[in-house]
């Protein structure tokens, strides 16, 4: 290699060098959360500082801060300013952390636990309290309102995961229910919209006292909470959800473990014993799409093992909330919102038959690019 080709080596070597750094110095373009890390451990009651990277999103105006089950639903937002909703309405994030699915019944409106602005220390963040109610993986939700003069508004938002731990002990578990627990009576016949027949899937209310005075869900597995079933011919359980199912009529005792607490309830079963299996949920498979796409979720594939008619019920369980809908339909559909980045849309189906047996939650993921 001669002195020329050395000295075209050395200064391509220096342009490649230039670029990386380049490339390096430019901003992320998207909207982050940047504390808490996701994965973080948070102690439940106390305040956090979070603080998110605007990317190149400029216009911002405030963000909003919300707090979620790790699949609760993701509830319609509003603003703590806001005064024109109805009594019911006005209830905080806390409140509505215990909130079931909202699928089957009317929108809830959630009034974010944080609003930020450029004045806030850091800006646009700041201290955000865990609710004190929170175990276990919990979503952390921030949306940015952006100003575009007279056309109003538009949003970007990140979501992570964290565990949220409580540092008080558990001293004992309780069940919010009878004692023995009495589902349905002998000899009945089953029509849809009992309350129990043999397929239904039940969640069990459980909650756990501590020592801090706070009573906390724990039915959740990612809380700690296991259970076993001493008669599964009785009832069968789902670990991975935490739902109990009914197979069939006779007794059998739940047990109920959490940090080292262990708790016993025995339930009857005495439902009508006309024979019917869970149907079975399919919401479809993942797939990304672009903003602005008009989307269909198609849960056409779900079936009930007797070939019986179903009903739908679809729910939005991660990401800003987009209005979703024919929510009790077989095929439900929303616009894929603006995005600044690739950013998950997660949504659950649940299906019922015509008895009242239910299915397992299906899940299906869309992820929208700009």
């Amino acid at each position: 290699m001669n002195a020329m080709d050395r000295a075209l080596v050395r200064r391509t070597i220096r342009i490649a060098l230039m670029s990386v750094v380049l490339v390096s110095a430019i901003p992320a373009m998207a909207f982050k959360i940047v504390e808490p890390a996701e994965n973080s451990v948070l102690k439940s009651g106390k305040a956090v500082t979070v603080k998110v990277d605007l990317g190149q999103n400029p216009g911002v105006i405030k963000v909003r801060y919300y707090w979620y089950p790790e699949l609760g639903d993701t509830l319609v937002e509003q603003d703590e300013d806001e005064k024109s909703a109805g009594p019911t309405q006005n209830k905080i994030a806390i409140d509505k952390f215990l909130t079931k699915d909202s699928a089957t019944g009317g929108s809830i409106v959630v009034t974010p636990l944080l609003v930020a602005t450029a004045e806030a220390d850091p800006p646009f963040g700041g201290k955000l309290p865990v609710p004190p109610e929170a175990i276990g993986v919990v979503r952390l939700l921030a949306v940015g309102d952006i100003s575009r003069g007279r056309l109003g508004t538009r949003s970007v938002f990140d979501e992570i995961l964290v565990r949220v731990e409580p540092e008080a002990e558990l001293t004992s578990i309780e069940f919010e229910t009878d004692k023995p627990l009495r589902l349905g009576r002998a000899g009945q016949v089953a029509t849809y919209g009992q309350v129990d027949t043999l397929g239904k899937i039940i969640e069990l209310p459980v909650v756990g006292q501590f020592s801090d005075g706070v009573v906390r869900p724990i039915g959740s597995p990612t809380t700690g909470t296991s259970y076993r079933s001493s008669n599964e011919k009785v009832i069968k359980v789902h670990p991975q959800f935490g739902l109990l199912q009914l197979v069939g009529n006779g007794r059998t005792t739940l047990t109920v473990t959490n940090r080292g607490k262990k708790e016993d309830l025995e339930v009857i079963v005495e439902v009508g014993d006309e024979p019917n299996e869970s149907p079975i949920a399919d919401a479809g498979p993942n797939r990304t799409v672009k903003a602005g796409a008009k989307v269909e979720l198609n849960g056409l594939k779900s079936r009930d093992p007797e070939g019986e008619a179903l009903f739908y019920a679809w729910s939005q369980v991660r990401g800003s909330k987009v209005p979703l809908l024919d929510v009790n339909m077989p095929r439900a559909s929303f616009v894929a919102p603006q995005v600044s980045e690739k950013r998950l849309f997660r949504f659950k189906l649940r299906v019922s038959d015509k008895k009242g047996a239910d299915s397992l939650p299906a899940f299906v993921d869309v992820v929208v690019e700009p």
